[in-house]
């Protein structure tokens, strides 16, 4: 594990040697999220590969689909996204993954995962993972719902084992019956890098039995525990909180219309990341996080459109910092 100047320093001459682009492995989930009548693409692990894809990086989504109209779907959308689908596999057993989902007044939505699914049962053949490590990997990002299951978990863990020294970006996203406390210490301990929302720090300290008084104790602790080089606190309007290379702040948040908040998560921990690969310094990755998510926020599904534009005009308006 690298200590925390050694990380930095690592991200900001591999970002450079790539003209600020990074090589990004994701595994995990893609579904179609059925609101109401609507069917909208979605999966966090989907939705932060294709946010990151939109910020100009390399990303390698590996997942599977069924045989059926809905895996079909995905495949031509994620073409449409410009994500490969080279590690997307297809599984005869299982259909496409889906979630039913209800979204409350205030845009939080409530998920009932149907499982198992095909995403459940990724597979790479031996070509494959040779291909994905033909290059340097910057980061394998990776998030709790999907490693419940024994395969993917496995599949994961070998992944982060070949790819050492890359860094390994971890997206807590609790679901119900979608983890255990031996799960969560498992990926913790492999993490580089470590987001949760403000719900999921009391879940976790209450899972742990640990007392913050907060969010910059509960981040130092865990941090120095685990050896993250950074941890970062989401806090929906209000913001995130991120601690990095000892550094802990606290950035607000913008202001916006929420129509729901499927996905802006996951377009938050893409914009993080992006931040991190240009070398920004920590409140202005930060600050072009909460920007991203609020754009996600104030539109329909979980990867509408949106531009760094629009992201740095939201900055902008309210007199706030330029990143981009």
């Amino acid at each position: 594990m690298y200590t925390v100047p050694e990380f930095q320093a690592a991200v900001h001459q591999q970002s450079w040697l790539r003209g600020l682009q990074v090589n990004v492995i994701s595994i995990g989930e893609v579904l179609w999220d059925i609101v109401g009548q609507e069917e909208h693409l979605g999966g966090a692990t989907f939705n932060f590969s294709a946010h990151l894809s939109r910020l100009g990086h390399t990303v390698s989504f590996i997942s599977a689909v069924g045989e059926d109209q809905r895996g079909t779907k995905v495949i031509n959308r994620m073409s449409h996204l410009g994500l490969t689908t080279e590690y997307l596999s297809m599984d005869k057993g299982h259909q496409t993954g889906t979630a039913s989902v209800a979204i409350a007044a205030d845009g939080q939505p409530k998920f009932v995962l149907h499982r198992p699914a095909a995403y459940d049962f990724p597979q790479l053949t031996a070509t494959q993972t040779d291909q994905l490590f033909s290059r340097p990997v910057d980061w394998i990002y990776f998030g709790t719902l999907h490693q419940i299951y024994p395969q993917a978990r496995q599949l994961t863990a070998d992944l982060l084992n070949r790819a050492s020294p890359a860094h390994s970006f971890y997206d807590v996203n609790l679901r119900a019956d979608g983890y255990t406390p031996g799960l969560i210490k498992q990926l913790m301990s492999r993490a580089t890098i470590v987001k949760l929302n403000h719900e999921e720090v009391e879940s976790i300290a209450h899972m742990f039995d640990t007392r913050h008084a907060s969010f910059e104790e509960f981040c130092r602790h865990f941090s120095e525990l685990y050896k993250w080089a950074g941890v970062c606190v989401t806090r929906g309007s209000l913001g995130c909180a991120v601690l990095m290379n000892g550094e802990f702040v606290e950035a607000p948040g913008y202001p916006v219309q929420v129509l729901d908040t499927v996905g802006a998560g996951d377009a938050f921990a893409a914009a993080f990341l992006h931040g991190l690969g240009k070398g920004w310094p920590t409140l202005a990755i930060a600050d072009f996080a909460n920007r991203v998510g609020a754009l996600v926020a104030s539109r329909r599904g979980a990867i509408p459109d949106w531009t760094i534009a629009e992201a740095d005009a939201l900055g902008t308006k309210l007199g706030r910092l330029e990143t981009a």
